[in-house]
């Protein structure tokens, strides 16, 4: 949603997300007519608990300049593929809610719904992504930011800071594949024109891929290419208006190399992600690191949020 800031905000937005046992931060501009700008990206140890490292980061960051943006855990929500409900706009999230009743291992009473359209063509049925978040989790996490004073204004999900990133790279009228693969996780999204398509976690870790030995780590990279062609033949089954031109890799482990190993067993072409070629980053020289813009991506992607 669009939101409004006054003076004492710095444009654009900051991203407080938090990944394994530490706090990434980032502030990106965006500026008509101009490649966004990351003005600041670090990251921070969470020595005593969550909330504490907070309080230390808004001090030390001074946070409350900036208008916030942090994402869910995987644990506090459901990301659902439906049909979208033939109603007022106004009336979908309501109209979502009880049929993910017995999709969601929270109470829907109260959790928050949002919706977000699926690309489509005219010949079939509209769908959409239903996200689901649980109360409890929502809740924790606003007074979590209201005791540590920082501006929380959007609380959103890792799939969409893909999607922010993700769509820096599409080329006009295709379907971009982009996998991230973490120290915590492996997430595969499919994107066209901007918009959301595909999710699907793997379960692979870049630390995985570090602490296996030569052959182990050739399997790994194996099974993981089978997996990305299967998602991507259904795909193009599904979504055949949708033509993939590319498939995108932010890897932690040696993403060249991984790129290449991928590309052993992909028909699609692949390419090792990298922020230079659609953003400016001179303030943060560190993310000539391939390696540490993957480390990055969610805090970056949820930076990326426009305004409308």
């Amino acid at each position: 949603m669009g939101l409004k800031f006054g003076a004492k905000f710095e444009q654009g937005w900051g991203a407080v997300v938090r990944r394994g046992g530490r706090l990434d931060v980032a502030h990106v501009l965006r500026s008509t007519g101009n490649s966004p700008e990351i003005r600041l990206y670090d990251s921070f140890a969470i020595e005593a608990g969550e909330a504490a490292a907070l309080g230390g980061l808004a001090q030390v960051r001074n946070l409350k300049r900036y208008r916030c943006v942090t994402l869910l855990d995987a644990a506090a929500y459901r990301l659902v593929q439906l049909e979208a409900p033939t109603v007022p706009v106004e009336e979908r999230a309501e109209a979502t809610r009880w049929r993910l009743k017995d999709m969601v291992d929270f109470p829907v009473d109260g959790a928050a719904i949002a919706l977000v359209d699926i690309p489509g063509d005219s010949g079939r049925q509209a769908q959409v992504f239903a996200i689901a978040a649980a109360r409890e989790a929502v809740g924790e996490c606003m007074e979590m930011y209201r005791q540590a004073k920082i501006p929380l204004e959007v609380i959103d999900i890792p799939e969409m800071a893909l999607r922010n990133v993700g769509k820096l790279f599409e080329e006009e009228n295709r379907g971009l594949a982009f996998l991230a693969m973490t120290q915590e996780d492996c997430l595969l999204v499919i994107t066209h024109r901007g918009e959301l398509c595909l999710s699907r976690h793997i379960d692979l870790t870049s630390t995985a891929l570090a602490q296996a030995d030569e052959d182990r780590r050739g399997q790994l990279l194996e099974r993981l290419a089978l997996e990305l062609q299967r998602t991507l033949d259904n795909f193009d089954r599904q979504y055949s208006y949708i033509p993939v031109s590319r498939l995108l890799v932010a890897s932690e482990f040696d993403a060249e190399a991984t790129v290449a190993a991928l590309a052993t067993n992909l028909y699609l072409p692949l390419q090792a992600m990298d922020l230079a070629k659609v953003v400016e980053f001179s303030s943060v020289p560190e993310l000539r690191s391939l390696e540490r813009q993957a480390q990055g991506v969610y805090a970056i992607g949820a930076a990326l949020r426009e305004e409308a």
